[in-house]
């Protein structure tokens, strides 16, 4: 019984440290400028009360991050089509896409507050990893499709935080805008990327037949 008030007293505080960092990096024009000092200010705790439940500024922030992912990671993991493990990956993937684009949309403040942490690689970073080894995996359902890898960096690089921020707060590109052209170009990378294996191979047989015939002529005569 003794444990429960303190409990219930550290999922509060963690509740409004969340909601007070949340509404901060959205009223701030630069994340940066956002301190622990401020949050604890306007969740109305103390510093020490931050550190020990996040660690420092940057676990605050993938804290808030991945509490707001969670719904979407359900979805991804668990959910129906088109997010769900049984869509077929040529639905999937543009639907994982638009998934991880439209979270960044609704939340650029923390996006951008995210990969501007500093210290280690976004792309080590548990959320990008997750993305990446989900995408990957459905790249890998695709007949003729060799270089997952690549294509799910390549793919999910288009959705970085800092390019959704000056698209659409410093071009201002329409969401909707945004969403189609990310769709469009998804498209043409899984239609091109396995022709492209048989055209080099094919360009390749078609060379090396011509220099067989004509063992003779060399480049600039």
């Amino acid at each position: 019984m003794s444990d429960r008030k303190p409990r219930a007293d550290a999922i509060r505080n963690r509740e409004a440290v969340l909601a007070a960092a949340d509404t901060l990096f959205a009223r701030r024009e630069s994340p940066e400028t956002v301190t622990m000092a401020d949050i604890a200010a306007a969740a109305g705790v103390g510093k020490a009360t931050l550190f020990r439940g996040f660690g420092d500024r940057t676990g605050l922030i993938h804290a808030l991050y991945e509490t707001r992912l969670a719904p979407i990671r359900l979805a991804v993991e668990e959910g129906a089509p088109p997010l769900g493990p049984a869509t077929p990956p040529l639905q999937r993937v543009p639907a994982l896409l638009d998934a991880v684009l439209c979270f960044k949309l609704d939340n650029r403040h923390l996006a951008l507050a995210l990969e501007g942490t500093g210290g280690d690689s976004p792309y080590a970073a548990e959320h990008y990893e997750r993305w990446h080894s989900t995408l990957q995996a459905a790249l890998e359902q695709l007949p003729g499709l060799t270089d997952t890898d690549f294509t799910a960096h390549a793919l999910l690089a288009a959705t970085r935080a800092d390019l959704v921020e000056h698209l659409v707060g410093q071009q201002r590109m329409a969401r909707e805008q945004l969403r189609a052209g990310l769709a469009t170009f998804t498209a043409r990378v899984l239609e091109s990327r396995a022709p492209l294996d048989r055209t080099a191979r094919t360009a390749s047989n078609a060379i090396s037949e011509d220099t067989a015939a004509h063992p003779g002529t060399q480049d600039g005569d």
